[in-house]
């Protein structure tokens, strides 16, 4: 790259140019999927010769920038008379090749500068951030944290995006996703101060284990559908634990125990379904469903009724599975679904000056039925 060229362009921009900048020729972004630099520098894209690979670039460029960021389009053909008239465009990103009239423009000498989205942008911006709270200047607090200490945060953190997933809130989901990403770097951050493994680590490990468990992806492998992934997923991991030399574990060992009792079960037929060992058709899961209602009916003693009701939510949690649902996901819609209704009861007796305790069960029920028609 002739760098008289980017003085140029700056030139042509009427400003210095950046301290940091990243260069980078159209036809590399075009075929990402995202763009491969943080997007808190900015950066001078060369080689825009044709509307179609603009408008592919600027595709990649809205998996991160808004559609209303400022981009400018330089063009250093020397025959151009005028710099102010025509080497230079100012435009949103989104309108980027939307106007046919900007076919002629594009060239080999056609440049586009994308100033920077602003600070806190990028994963290396956050990590900075963490690190500093971590540092000796930083806040009492962050410095005071463990992995142990951490954990409960951990846990609080994945529920409340879970909760905002549920809710459908992508607000809540976005705050939610940044709150579990700190504690990520936060464990991140620790262990890397203790020399065991840095955030990059983090990243380039899972993304090694992407591409080595997607050779139907990133390599030449053949799999049929979702359950030919599923099973050949297995096998990868199986294969991946043997070449560490770890001892040979069974499918469902890798099961977190601490997950909610509906997740662990769906995940274990999950597991089992992709080796075979699962109902041909449905109707098996519904004939099972009955047997256990009726087993719950006869159970004589506590024990037999504690045991046959885990039996009976398993088999649901399994039609769920077979219905492509989430049972966890269900039964918290149910959960929000009951204290919804059940709030307004309570907010209908407050509003009439009666005591839940003192309503009978057909004024309450009368309520739900209203609290249902309203939704």
């Amino acid at each position: 790259m002739d760098f008289s060229l980017v003085a140029s362009v700056f030139e042509a921009l009427h400003i210095s140019p950046p301290s940091k900048l990243i260069l980078l020729e159209a036809p590399t972004l075009s075929s990402a999927h995202v763009p491969s630099f943080p997007p808190d520098v900015p950066a001078l894209i060369t080689s825009l010769d044709s509307r179609e690979v603009a408008l592919q670039v600027k595709n990649v460029l809205l998996a991160v920038y808004p559609a209303e960021h400022e981009v400018f389009l330089v063009n250093l053909i020397t025959t151009v008379q005028s710099i102010e008239e025509k080497n230079l465009i100012s435009l949103s990103l989104v309108g980027l090749a939307d106007e046919k009239k900007l076919d002629q423009y594009f060239s080999q000498a056609t440049f586009l500068y994308l100033p920077a989205l602003g600070e806190g942008t990028s994963f290396e911006s956050f990590q900075e951030i963490v690190a500093h709270l971590r540092a000796p200047n930083g806040c009492p607090w962050d410095k005071e944290q463990t992995h142990a200490s951490l954990r409960k945060h951990l846990l609080e953190e994945s529920y409340e995006a879970i909760a905002a997933l549920d809710s459908g809130d992508f607000n809540s989901m976005c705050e939610e996703f940044g709150d579990l990403l700190l504690q990520i770097m936060l464990h991140s951050q620790i262990a890397s101060e203790e020399g065991e493994f840095t955030a990059n680590d983090v990243v380039k490990g899972i993304f090694d284990k992407i591409i080595r468990r997607h050779p139907h992806v990133f390599g030449d492998a053949e799999v049929s559908g979702v359950d030919g992934v599923l099973t050949n997923w297995e096998k990868l991991k199986a294969k991946e634990r043997k070449s560490k030399g770890e001892k040979q574990k069974g499918m469902l060992d890798g099961v977190p125990l601490a997950l909610p009792a509906l997740s662990q079960a769906q995940e274990y037929q999950d597991r089992a379904a992709r080796v075979g060992f699962d109902w041909p058709v449905v109707g098996g899961v519904l004939d099972k469903l009955a047997e256990e209602i009726q087993e719950v009916k006869q159970a004589e003693t506590d024990f037999q009724l504690a045991d046959e009701i885990g039996d009976l939510f398993f088999v649901l949690v399994n039609f769920a599975r077979w219905k492509k649902l989430d049972a966890e996901s269900a039964l918290r819609g149910a959960n929000i679904k009951f204290k919804r209704r059940f709030g307004y009861i309570e907010q209908s007796a407050k509003e009439h000056g009666i005591n839940l305790s003192d309503m009978k069960l057909e004024e309450m029920d009368a309520l739900w039925d209203e609290a249902k028609k309203k939704e």
